[in-house]
């Protein structure tokens, strides 16, 4: 008899487990047709570009968009690491590549997408018009790939000249060979910078920033042309790379209806565009 019973113990375990496994890999095999998107963003324009070019894209396949936004762009690159989101779009390729190094976050690049410049803005002078005799109080970003892309555009505006031999992704304020003008550099978070902007002479804000604070590109006082490693991107968790929604995610992106959005509305009116553009 007892026997018996261990008998039916056994079968019953063995049940519950082929049961078990048989969810697991059925739970395995439905997140790569997943029809939910949980989209993570910072304020600005690339949740504009989503809701009005990719979005609509994408329901034709029977999708849905949830749009997350952030206040602070460094949850982002966690909430989808954890998974709490599937993909992410506001960072460009230093940014993330020295997040994900320093935090250890298995995150991928997909493609490139349109991208909003850094630009010098200012609510005191109209043009970049240096004197020598005056010291000028300069906001820039206190991340260092930020730090470093804005020491490029100052030294295109002629407030400063780097070492010839910095790295374009690490150049810190200690790459600065000589400055042009008397230059005290006010250091504050990504998101701060647009509000800060009359509170200084000149300041150095990314793009979508501006966008965000019911400014224009074109009130820059100088634009960049932004190098690879500062154009945005599209980030999704290394295990789903290659995964369905992924592929049509990115894919959206390079239809021609999209391109033709970033082309005629006003709002992405002085954006760099990607190679894959026609």
């Amino acid at each position: 008899m007892k026997k018996f019973a261990l008998f039916v113990v056994s079968i019953l375990t063995v049940v519950l487990l082929a049961a078990c496994g048989s969810s697991d890999v059925s739970k395995s095999a439905s997140t790569d047709d997943t029809k939910s998107i949980r989209i993570g963003f910072s304020p600005g324009p690339y949740s504009d570009q989503v809701r009005k070019g990719i979005e609509p894209i994408l329901k034709e396949k029977g999708y849905t968009i949830e749009f997350v936004e952030f206040t602070s762009g460094n949850e982002i690159n966690f909430a989808l690491a954890e998974g709490s989101l599937d993909a992410n779009i506001f960072q460009h390729t230093a940014y993330f590549e020295s997040f994900i190094k320093e935090n250890k976050l298995d995150l991928v690049e997909t493609i490139k997408v349109p991208t909003a410049p850094m630009g010098i803005y200012s609510d005191k002078l109209t043009e970049i018009k240096l004197d020598t005799s005056t010291k000028y109080k300069v906001l820039i970003p206190n991340d260092p790939p930020n730090i470093a892309r804005a020491l490029r555009i100052l030294e295109e505006g002629g407030f400063l000249t780097l070492k010839s031999d910095y790295d374009p992704l690490t150049v810190s304020l200690h790459d600065i060979k000589s400055y042009k003008v008397k230059i005290e550099f006010v250091e504050v978070e990504q998101a701060q910078l647009a509000r800060l902007i009359s509170d200084v002479d000149y300041a150095v804000v990314n793009g979508n920033y501006i966008l965000a604070s019911d400014r224009k590109l074109s009130d820059s006082l100088l634009l960049e042309n932004p190098p690879f490693e500062y154009q945005n991107l599209i980030a999704v968790r290394a295990e789903d790379k290659d995964k369905t929604f992924v592929k049509d995610l990115t894919d959206a992106y390079q239809t021609e209806d999209f391109q033709k959005l970033i082309e005629t509305d006003p709002q992405f009116e002085g954006f760099w565009q990607p190679p894959y553009f026609k």
